[in-house]
């Protein structure tokens, strides 16, 4: 059983940053991080694919979120610049093991997932 521990969520205003974290318990080959507004749909922000350090990024966040993985920490990261009210959400870290590199950002490719970080991002 894999354990995910998300940190680093929080207030900040349009235009600031915030840079989440995720701790697993052990070494995943797959990461990613996946966020729910309210009354909207989970959707995947952005994924990296650990055996070959392939990320990937969702149109609305590509040149303003990057994601990185500290492999010896079992760690991942999501560093957020640009903030926009619309990255309001709760914030998921997601795991797996053998994920197709196409399906990095689809919710039922991940086995495991953590309790969620809130940001809220005002105008």
């Amino acid at each position: 059983q894999v354990q995910l521990v998300e940190s680093g969520g929080g207030s900040v205003q349009a235009g600031g940053s915030l840079r989440l974290s995720c701790i697993a318990s052990g070494y995943i080959y797959s990461m990613g991080w996946f966020r729910q507004a309210p009354g909207k749909e989970r959707e995947g922000v952005a994924a990296i694919y650990t055996r070959v350090g392939a990320t990937v990024y969702a149109d609305s966040v590509k040149g303003r979120f990057t994601i990185a993985q500290d492999k010896g920490k079992n760690t991942l990261h999501l560093q957020m610049n640009s903030l926009k009210p619309e990255d309001t959400a709760m914030y998921y870290c997601a795991a797996g093991r053998g994920v197709d590199p196409s399906r990095l950002l689809v919710q039922n490719a991940y086995a495991y997932w953590g309790q969620g970080t809130q940001v809220t991002v005002s105008s």
